[in-house]
């Protein structure tokens, strides 16, 4: 899965489990900070559209579904075709992206 998408993914989730809206995101796996909100990647100068469970990235051009289930969320991403799932832990967001048959971290 593309990097935007994990992103996306990791703030949604966030902002969704903590009922707050991030405003930034640290990728460990890339060891970088972006701006980014859960309806804004200011990284790839894209809007998020976010209905219920269905994300849309405008600068990837691509769906995602996110359901949400306590500290736990799952779901799929369209663009890579591939499910993910995670958890969110305070400011820390665990996703494993079965595309990449890897764990990545951020920090929100």
């Amino acid at each position: 899965m593309r990097e935007e998408i994990r992103r996306a993914i990791a703030v949604n989730a966030a902002a969704r489990i903590n009922n707050r809206n991030p405003s930034g995101i640290y990728s460990y796996d890339r060891g970088t900070h972006s701006s980014m909100t859960p309806s804004y990647d200011y990284e790839a100068g894209a809007h998020i559209g976010n209905s219920g469970s269905n994300l849309y990235h405008y600068g990837v051009g691509s769906h995602i579904s996110l359901n949400v289930n306590g500290n736990k969320f799952s779901g799929y991403d369209y663009d890579g075709g591939h499910h993910f799932t995670g958890s969110v832990t305070g400011k820390t967001v665990n996703l494993y992206d079965y595309g990449e048959g890897s764990y990545f971290n951020y920090s929100v």
